[in-house]
């Protein structure tokens, strides 16, 4: 269970004050962890939305078929992440998932996720967790609509690092991306060839070197300039009035009889 203390319990943390109950429930999340293969779909679009899953190990992507064959691909799905609470309160799913890469998935259910609803302190990590990830996607959606190529791909390329400094998984602002040209394109827009020729053009301003599934970002402050890169939707904070009373509540529930409520 290492791997999901660190990074899930980590990042509710960031998002209100946990108690020892509070981390005991996110445990629980890890009890039916399975394996799973690279290209293998979690579940498709329009199936019975009827359970969520945190992702332990591996990438993972979201996706909508479009009428003309092509994929859109919605989010990128990082080691820590909770996949499918886009869906809560959909009786089907809103768009399909798949792995990118081999992993391990810790799937549970409505009741395990009302569970740790009754926790006020996981309340807010959770709202907060739904918030970002559609904050995610706005953002995306701006930068499709009104950037050029190496913009979009740029912007990408800084909020995975960002994403992924968070997570330790940056070493000398070097990190694994174990997606092909034909995914960035069809999360960016672009034809495989466009994606090529953008990197090309990121490599040869310096600001960017890919060697197959590894992304180094030579001086990340430059490539952020380039896009006036603005991080406060991928920012963990609260507002203070919220953050005090997740912390509040965290502490009455630490205070209690055991055996209380």
């Amino acid at each position: 269970m290492e791997l999901l203390n660190t990074i899930v319990m980590q990042g509710l943390g960031r998002n209100g004050a946990l108690t020892p109950e509070d981390k005991s429930l996110l445990l629980g999340l890890e009890i039916n962890t399975r394996r799973t293969s690279a290209g293998e779909v979690l579940w498709h679009e329009d199936a019975d939305a009827d359970q969520f899953c945190v992702l332990k190990e591996g990438w993972a992507y979201s996706y909508r078929y479009l009428e003309n064959g092509t994929k859109q691909i919605l989010k990128f799905y990082l080691p820590g992440d909770v996949i499918g609470l886009r869906d809560f309160g959909f009786p089907r799913r809103l768009a399909g998932v798949a792995m990118i890469n081999e992993g391990v998935v810790c799937p549970f259910s409505y009741q395990q996720l009302l569970e740790l609803f009754e926790r006020s302190a996981l309340a807010v990590g959770m709202m907060a967790t739904v918030v970002r990830q559609q904050a995610l996607l706005t953002e995306r959606l701006v930068y499709l609509g009104r950037h050029a190529a190496h913009e979009r791909l740029a912007h990408f390329l800084y909020e995975l690092y960002l994403r992924l400094k968070r997570t330790g998984a940056v070493q000398d602002n070097s990190f694994a991306m174990p997606l092909s040209q034909e995914q960035i394109g069809d999360a960016l827009g672009l034809s495989p060839v466009h994606v090529s020729r953008t990197f090309r053009m990121l490599r040869d301003e310096g600001l960017v070197i890919r060697d197959r599934h590894r992304v180094r970002l030579p001086e990340p402050e430059a490539l952020a300039q380039l896009v006036e890169f603005n991080d406060s939707y991928i920012s963990d904070s609260l507002p203070s009035a919220l953050s005090a009373l997740s912390a509040a509540s965290a502490a009455s529930d630490t205070l209690k009889p055991k055996g209380g409520r």
